[in-house]
């Protein structure tokens, strides 16, 4: 395995030190049963993933200069046997807690097959809940999204917000099993129960968070296990709400990035606002001994990710007009 300086085709050679860097990984899903497929017939290697954790949080640590490290949900699969959740999930906790710095996590759709929401922010450290922010410097802002705050999953029946998931999916799904897109067509496929949505409440957060980091002249990185642009991702991978989300993120100038993960092949697009978008490669689909992972070096005019075999590097250069 190559160092991760050189790693598909990057080297360190702005001429200049980064600002921070921080480790960044997706879709671990591990689960302590035999190897599998998913609904399209791509293998997946359950137990092989978590190796993929521990080599990433070795890489890491080798680095010695990763200021935080970034899991983008998913941590195990929701094929994991439901007596094992508890045990399953907090070992893979323990696998990002041996990472030298401060690790962040966001909830996936199989965090919350696996364990109740309170549990999984309990146990993944959030503060209180399952949306926030941080600064790992003066002039740059990560903001962590629920893509699952309306959600099908992860609530009680009978809470608002269930009840409000299920009405949409009503009514922009007609198939009785939800989490299947058969006969809807082209972006509407993404309204299935594996999916979730932004609410209010944290959409009003977002644009006060926004709001404020424009007047701080801060960069802000968006972090959503789900993705946010139809040119990153494939239809049945995105937010039900991405566009109202996008709308809010493009009031501002300060977004630079969105990085995201759930669709396992990864992808990368540039939108119109110049705000680039970056779904992670997942953990879980490496054969063994490949890998997928990564760390990126943050400047005030670009993030360059630097991935490890199946994770392609991406450099992100902002526009003239972004950059202070």
């Amino acid at each position: 395995m190559p160092p991760m300086s050189c790693a598909n085709g990057y080297t360190n050679s702005h001429g200049n030190k980064p600002l921070f860097s921080f480790g960044v990984i997706s879709d671990v899903q591990y689960a302590d049963i035999p190897d599998g497929r998913s609904f399209l017939g791509v293998p997946r290697y359950y137990r092989h993933s978590i190796l993929v954790l521990q080599r990433a949080v070795r890489m890491w640590n080798d680095h010695k200069h990763l200021k935080f490290s970034v899991n983008y949900g998913d941590i195990v699969d929701g094929f994991c046997p439901k007596e094992e959740s508890r045990n399953a999930v907090e070992k893979v906790v323990l696998e990002f807690e041996k990472f030298d710095g401060l690790v962040y996590h966001m909830i996936g759709n199989h965090c919350l097959y696996n364990l109740p929401r309170n549990s999984l922010i309990t146990t993944l450290k959030m503060p209180g809940r399952a949306y926030y922010d941080f600064s790992p410097t003066l002039g740059y802002r990560f903001v962590v999204l629920d893509a699952y705050d309306v959600s099908a999953i992860g609530w009680p029946q009978d809470h608002p917000l269930t009840v409000e998931a299920m009405n949409i999916l009503r009514d922009k799904n007609p198939n009785s099993d939800k989490n299947s897109p058969d006969g809807l067509v082209g972006l509407e496929r993404r309204f299935l129960k594996f999916n979730g949505a932004v609410g209010k409440e944290q959409m009003d957060w977002l644009d006060g968070v926004l709001r404020n980091s424009t007047e701080q002249s801060q960069k802000v990185v968006i972090c959503c296990h789900l993705p946010l642009d139809p040119d990153a991702a494939t239809p049945e991978a995105l937010l039900w709400n991405y566009e109202e989300v996008m709308d809010v993120i493009h009031r501002y100038k300060c977004v630079k990035a969105c990085f995201a993960g759930h669709d396992h092949k990864g992808g990368y697009s540039i939108d119109s606002h110049g705000v680039h978008h970056r779904v992670l490669e997942a953990a879980l689909e490496c054969p063994p001994e490949s890998n997928a992972f990564g760390y990126v070096d943050a400047y005030d005019d670009r993030l360059v990710l630097f991935g490890t075999d199946r994770m392609a590097s991406t450099e992100m250069v902002f526009g003239p007009e972004d950059i202070d």
